[in-house]
């Protein structure tokens, strides 16, 4: 059974009891959209997703809520698009968990952990780069600057050193062909909290996906989206997108810098945020779904 991170929390910021339209722009196997719907006969979903196998699971969770869910495939960066192709011009809620989810992780086929030996892909979607293309095409410097900025990884110039020398002997195909070099590339291998490759496969993904783009334009969206008193809940795993979000927030909630005096002007708010700090899962949520763990939940209200 998929476990939606941050369930409750969730709830509570998006307050589906106030009725209308909620966009999952990530509803994955249905998880936080069946909450949703359950919580409140008022409110409807609409659920995107770029995953056409998650949305196929998506629709069996969520089949006996009829019309009050409708599931449409699509980018979470083309949120505007999407809701215009179905007629609705605002809505009450938009909710975004960016982690990849379980079913991507444990089916080798989609290479997306280090953990399952499969092609390297990390496709969320149907796109066109997959992370075989990174590994075996990006330049030497390309690959250090994404492992560097996408991963946050400090052996960035040895892992890619590796990673080239590696490939001229023969491309480098699948996931565990590309543990092995890293293995080899980092030091002390034992002794890290996490294991070597974590970090270079969190890099590709970002990479293969274009997550941080996609996320500054979602977040863009979203507000233009939100009717007055509409909520933004954004879950994010990695300190890069929440980052990211934090800022994003900050600078709409301020609003614009007056040039004379250097003070905000308040009339040009966008949003309130209404978490202080980012709320992470309790110990006991932790216990029953680690992948919880690193998770990060940042929302804001629409004035």
């Amino acid at each position: 059974m998929h476990l939606p991170v941050l369930r409750a929390e969730a709830l509570r910021f998006l307050e589906p009891s106030r009725g209308g339209c909620f966009v999952d722009c990530t509803v994955g196997l249905g998880g936080h959209a069946a909450a949703i719907l359950e919580s409140s006969s008022t409110a409807t979903v609409l659920g995107i997703d770029r995953d056409r196998r998650a949305l196929e699971l998506a629709g069996e969770r969520l089949v006996d809520f009829g019309d009050r869910v409708q599931l449409m495939a699509g980018r979470f960066d083309g949120l505007e698009d999407n809701l215009a192709e179905q007629g609705i011009s605002k809505v009450s809620g938009v909710l975004a968990d960016l982690g990849v989810s379980s079913m991507q992780l444990e089916v080798a086929e989609r290479g997306f952990s280090f953990m399952n030996d499969g092609p390297l892909d990390m496709r969320m979607g149907a796109g066109e780069v997959t992370a075989r293309d990174v590994v075996n095409q990006y330049r030497e410097d390309e690959l250090v600057k994404i492992f560097s900025e996408y991963g946050e990884e400090r052996h960035s110039r040895r892992v890619a050193r590796a990673i080239d020398r590696a490939r001229l002997e023969k491309p480098i195909e699948t996931t565990g062909e590309l543990r092995q070099v890293i293995e080899r590339a980092k030091p002390n291998v034992g002794r890290q909290r996490i294991h070597p490759a974590t970090k270079v496969f969190q890099a590709l993904r970002i990479e293969v996906n274009q997550e941080l783009e996609q996320l500054r334009s979602l977040l863009d969206q979203s507000v233009r989206m939100l009717e007055r008193d509409g909520r933004l809940v954004v879950i994010s795993y990695h300190s890069l997108e929440d980052r990211m979000v934090k800022h994003t927030l900050r600078d709409l909630a301020t609003g614009e810098i007056e040039p004379v005096t250097g003070r905000p002007r308040a009339e040009t708010r966008v949003i309130e945020v209404l978490t202080r700090k980012p709320v992470r899962p309790t110990p006991e949520e932790v216990a029953a779904n680690p992948r919880s763990r690193s998770a990060r939940l940042r929302a804001a209200r629409r004035l």
